[in-house]
């Protein structure tokens, strides 16, 4: 005789399932097959699987939590098993991109890739990826735009100029403006259970934290005597990397638990000068990788809140990298020459990545992919193997610039991707910069 356990109990037991079980679980039985439908524990499945995930309830739509799950999954082995073959190839002009749909998911109803350009002609534009088309564009803008952010759940653009350093937000006409005294060197838009902030690194040192839209200053914060470059939010969003490229700058991590005018920010100084890549480790709470340098060398540093991990010196036969990223399970991946090099914190080399026909100029790497644009501007795309095994990198495809005018001056500056679409910016020198997409033919 067959017994049927409380579903209380049968959600425990079912949570222990992968999700081949746990689609296989909902076949047994009738009674069965609605534990195994719940939400629960296929919100808990897509957590698990993309811990970095940004999404809510809201994302979701008229999906499930099990529809969105299979949604993505099917998304990444299409791009995983994609070809060149399999791409549509495309060129528009831009100098700076970002996805308006969110670079890891498209959840729209119509799973289209939105992404947010800005011309050589001082305008604003997005651009529905997939039918090729404009959706707005904003008035050509007195000063040329030297930064741009996105906050793909508001569906917001944050830019910033040189004149006047306004901040535009979103759609034809601006949501709102905010003029700084300070140029603007760095941008980092992010959602808190607080709100959405906005916080800017400007050319004296300074860190300003804005809301989000309405770009009111709530705080500012001198951390260094010259600009900061890199600002980066955690991943819990409680805590923000900052650091300038000037030689004998230290980084420092401040602590962004409910800015205000009247608190001073606690805040942590990182004894590592001259570092010029620093990556929040997705997995691991409030640990950030370092790349720094140390005389002519390169050094790694994994570092949890004040408190050094690990640190290794790069190999002497690995020429000193400008290009790191992190992986979700905190493997180091650095370029050199022709090759990529995998590493675990404490310095273990786990793989050498080879087929690069010409020197990698530029890596972008998230949970799920890696980039590598060569000097020939083709780009290397790869995927990160699941279970943390050997091979850790599975490579997908190699995607050539087909463009006329590719001079030894031409490089790839920025490279991002979704599970839909590939866009790199191909800078040339004395010329306007081409966007070239490649986008999955599904």
């Amino acid at each position: 005789m067959e017994i049927e356990l409380p579903d209380v109990p049968l959600v425990k037991i079912f949570s222990y399932l992968d999700a081949l079980s746990l689609l296989q679980a909902s076949q047994v039985s009738k009674v069965k097959a609605p534990v195994a439908e719940s939400d629960l524990l296929w919100r808990r499945m897509c957590l698990k699987k993309w811990h970095f995930c940004n999404f809510t309830y809201e994302h979701l739509g008229t999906q499930t939590w099990k529809q969105l799950f299979l949604h993505q999954t099917k998304q990444e082995h299409r791009m995983a098993c994609a070809q060149p073959e399999d791409f549509i190839y495309k060129e528009a002009a831009g100098n700076l991109v970002a996805y308006v749909s969110g670079s890891r998911f498209t959840l729209d109803e119509q799973g289209k890739s939105i992404i947010c350009i800005v011309s050589s002609m001082r305008k604003l534009y997005t651009w529905d990826v997939q039918e090729g088309t404009m959706i707005w564009s904003s008035p050509v803008q007195q000063f040329n735009i030297t930064n741009l952010e996105t906050l793909p759940q508001m569906h917001l653009e944050i830019t910033a100029d040189m004149g006047e350093n306004k901040w535009n937000c979103r759609d034809r006409d601006p949501l709102a403006t905010c003029a700084m005294a300070q140029i603007c060197f760095s941008l980092n838009a992010f959602l808190t259970k607080d709100g959405p902030f906005l916080m800017v690194g400007d050319s004296d040192g300074n860190i300003h934290t804005f809301t989000i839209p309405e770009l009111r200053d709530i705080s500012e914060v001198h951390a260094f005597q010259h600009s900061i470059d890199i600002l980066h939010c955690s991943p819990d969003k409680k805590w923000v990397f900052s650091c300038g490229i000037h030689q004998h700058i230290f980084s420092k991590v401040e602590c962004l638990l409910r800015p205000s005018e009247h608190s001073t920010p606690l805040y942590f100084t990182l004894p590592f000068a001259s570092c010029n890549r620093g990556c929040w480790t997705p997995r691991r709470k409030n640990g950030i990788t370092l790349m720094y340098r140390r005389g002519l060398k390169s050094h790694s540093s994994y570092t949890k809140t004040a408190h050094q991990i690990a640190s290794f010196l790069l190999p002497v036969h690995i020429d000193s990298p400008n290009w790191m990223g992190v992986s979700d399970g905190s493997i180091i991946v650095v370029e050199s020459g022709p090759y990529l090099f995998l590493f675990t914190i404490n310095g273990l080399m786990l793989e050498r990545c080879e087929g690069h026909q010409s020197i990698i100029s530029n890596i972008w790497v998230d949970s799920l992919h890696i980039l590598a644009a060569s000097m020939d501007c083709s780009l290397h795309v790869y995927m990160w193997e699941e279970g943390g095994y050997y091979p850790y990198l599975k490579k997908c495809c190699h995607l050539e610039y087909l463009g006329n005018s590719l001079t030894p001056s031409c490089q790839v500056s920025r490279a991002i991707c979704d599970n839909m679409s590939i866009v790199r910016v191909v800078s040339r020198a004395h010329e306007s910069n081409i966007l070239v997409i490649n986008i999955l033919n599904v």
